[in-house]
């Protein structure tokens, strides 16, 4: 698989700081990209899953260069002199981006043009074509739908002395349209932008082919003139166009976060362009146009060979072939919520959590049966008084916001923390968070400097005279069709003491509590990374007595330094340490010296990997936590963040399962060796497939079909 750029040596007996013993943070992205991209050339994917994966890959790109190269070129116009961690100047960093993204975009092309596209039509009967490739009946049929439902829409934008450059919008497609007057014989420019409110891809008409398309770019381009009557049109090219998403505010001086937000939202929509994707075809002049009037540099223009903006291919990944999608998975409730006989004599949720923690693992657990039911019955049950929330991001029509807004208009103390700071979803957090304030709930937007990336509910409930709390915290969002596509883990319990942590915790975030206490709650970002430091060296320091230390750490992504000099000193101390890490890494596995005793993976595949679990061996006593963050200076240092220790027998051995079933894995797993190269694992000859996503699907079939599974204790 290719990879960005191999890092420098490393010399014997350098520091823990020198750069040679960290990747590039921004060049392991786009590797993992490079791991996604992978899926969409995987045969043994099905195939409208392999198009969606090259969406997924687009989609992915085009969210680094805004806001990873956005903020590089912010540092680079404000002469930044600083170096990353792995000892490269700004200008490195963005040359080297650059290279990687021009061959990742055409790898992509190529992929759909040479391999998707073609099996589309071969094995599904999906035919993407050209207008060029239609017959005189499909195109008369095509420019019918032009004048009747596109034509009305267009608004070509003249540029010239008298009209200035048009705006152009983020991620938009356009053209450029370059033109001649017949008689005065001057060139002139127009900027047409594509409308796709109606989707990207038109059917053809009549054709004998069910799933017939094209772009609709192609439909307006062969009707251009129709658009500039009385002029002779030279070019018609596409464009696209890129802009930073990196704005910044000074956050500490607003009277108003919704206001400071809301203006940041105008600000992206006219922020400086990053990036102007071309057709190859398009002439000099016109690029040179276009670079000028958007203020880019030659390197900021990048040639297109193929077609632009490939994430719109998810739509046709939507199409109703079930024969070449995944098979349909159904999440099942989770064993604990069983119930034989009338729905009605089921024990309420309080009940069910009162007999023992329970762990849920999104999408093989339901959330609708479990954290979702929590929310519910919490908004219904008389005897709740308050419900506490954070929420980071949450779906259309969610069926959270309906529930926490029905329990204020019961008379309920709602309180709600909307983080309006969740990076493009700022605008949809605002409106939720409005909209609970109109019913009545005690709406905070966030706290001032930070992000609250938590993901807590607290349900305090009177029991016999006294309040009784109980609690979900996990690693995922409160967001229901995520909860089908995302890996995620939570604990609903009532043990007192957490519970007691998480009433401290939501007085923290929503009113002033900086140095709040906890017995066993790990937050972000004041205690997190000490804790996690001290849970290292303790594991150290058993190792050196006793031996067997071992640490297994799941995660998104790992780049905090501090945390990553902890780990080199526990491999060199003899420690086994297993990294599970979906995403960027700077830590290099398996240095002499240094890193021998880390083995890190990561896992793409049918479902997002997006658990954070830590479990540390703790001399034959295992101790486990989940929450929130991963080990990134983001979350260990800008964010809020709730980490809780698993105790349970049954969570913690579910927990130590899902980990060794990724250490396992030999069919979604990459493993990452020193020099940056991520290989991926294969069954050995003749022998068997371990798919960690399939396993865990299996196992909860099988726990719904059996109920309780005579699960066996077993350390990972």
């Amino acid at each position: 698989m290719p990879r960005a750029v191999t890092p420098q040596p490393v010399r014997a007996g350098v520091d823990l700081d020198h750069p040679s013993l960290y990747f590039n943070r921004e060049l392991g992205w786009l590797d993992f990209n490079w791991r996604v991209l992978f899926q969409a050339e995987d045969e043994r994917i099905p195939l409208l899953e392999r198009v969606r994966f090259l969406a997924i890959t687009c989609a992915n790109l085009d969210d680094f260069v805004q806001k990873r190269v956005g903020g590089l070129k912010r540092q680079e116009a404000a002469g930044v002199l600083a170096l990353s961690r792995d000892g490269r100047p700004v200008s490195d960093q963005l040359r080297l981006i650059r290279d990687t993204t021009i061959a990742m975009s055409v790898s992509m092309t190529q992929t759909w043009e040479r391999s998707l596209r073609p099996l589309l039509r071969e094995r599904a009967g999906v035919v993407v074509s050209s207008y060029a490739d239609l017959d005189d009946q499909q195109r008369s049929a095509l420019d019918t739908v032009f004048r009747e439902h596109i034509y009305p829409v267009l608004t070509p934008l003249a540029f010239d002395p008298g009209h200035p450059f048009p705006f152009i919008s983020n991620l938009s497609l356009s053209l450029a349209v370059q033109m001649r007057h017949p008689h005065r014989g001057t060139t002139h420019f127009a900027r047409l932008k594509i409308p796709t409110h109606a989707g990207r891809w038109i059917r053809v008409p009549d054709s004998a082919v069910p799933h017939h398309f094209v772009p609709v770019e192609q439909v307006i381009l062969h009707n251009v003139p129709e658009l500039f009557r009385g002029m002779i049109v030279e070019s018609a090219h596409l464009f696209r166009v890129t802009r930073n998403a990196d704005v910044r505010r000074d956050g500490d001086e607003a009277e108003d976060l919704v206001e400071l937000i809301s203006e940041e939202l105008r600000e992206r929509r006219f922020a400086p362009v990053v990036r102007v994707e071309v057709e190859s075809e398009m002439p000099a002049a016109v690029r040179d146009l276009l670079a000028r009037e958007l203020e880019l540099g030659p390197d900021d223009v990048y040639e297109a060979t193929g077609l632009l903006a490939i994430s719109d291919c998810s739509a046709l990944a939507e199409l109703d072939l079930p024969a070449h999608r995944f098979e349909p998975w159904e999440p099942v409730l989770p064993q604990p919520f069983h119930h034989e006989g009338d729905p009605a004599d089921a024990p309420s949720v309080f009940a069910t959590i009162k007999r023992g923690d329970i762990l849920v693992h999104h999408p093989y657990d339901s959330f609708s049966g479990s954290v979702l039911r929590l929310i519910e019955e919490a908004a219904d049950d008389p005897d709740v008084v308050s419900i506490k929330q954070t929420l980071y991001r949450t779906s259309e029509n969610s069926p959270v916001v309906r529930a926490l807004a029905r329990a204020a208009e019961h008379g309920k103390q709602v309180a709600v923390l909307v983080e309006v700071k969740a990076r493009f979803d700022e605008a949809r957090n605002i409106g939720w968070a409005q909209a609970l304030e109109d019913a009545g709930v005690h709406v905070t937007y966030g706290v001032m400097g930070l992000k609250t990336h938590a993901k807590v509910v607290l349900v305090v409930r009177y029991e016999a005279g006294r309040p009784v709390t109980y609690f979900h915290v996990g690693t995922g969002n409160y967001h229901a069709a995520t909860a089908r596509l995302y890996s995620d883990v939570g604990l609903l319990s009532c043990n007192p003491t957490l519970g007691a942590d998480l009433v401290n915790f939501f007085h923290f975030v929503t009113g002033y509590a900086p140095d709040q206490q906890y017995q066993r709650l790990i937050v972000a970002p004041r205690d997190m990374r000490g804790a996690f430091e001290d849970l290292i060296r303790r594991e150290v320091r058993q190792h050196q007595a006793s031996g067997g230390g071992r640490i297994i750490a799941k995660m998104n992504a790992l780049d905090d330094t501090a945390i990553i000099r902890e780990l080199y000193r526990a491999s060199q101390a003899g420690v086994k340490i297993d990294l599970i890490v979906r995403g960027h890494t700077r830590l290099r596995p398996g240095v002499p010296g240094y890193s021998e005793n880390i083995r890190l993976v990561s896992i793409v595949g049918r479902f997002l990997e997006h658990e954070r679990i830590y479990w540390f061996h703790n001399q034959g006593e295992p101790q486990v936590y989940i929450g929130s963050a991963d080990w990134r200076e983001r979350n260990l240092r800008d964010r809020i963040e709730a980490i809780v220790p698993v105790d349970g027998p049954e969570p913690k051995r579910r927990l130590a399962e899902i980990l060794e079933w990724a250490l396992e894995d030999n069919r979604l797993a990459w493993e990452l060796d020193s020099d940056g190269q991520y290989v991926q694992r294969v069954p050995t000859p003749g022998g068997t497939e371990l798919n960690l996503h399939r396993r865990l699907m299996s196992a909860a079939s099988e726990r719904t079909a059996s109920g309780e599974r005579p699960w066996k204790l077993r350390e990972v």
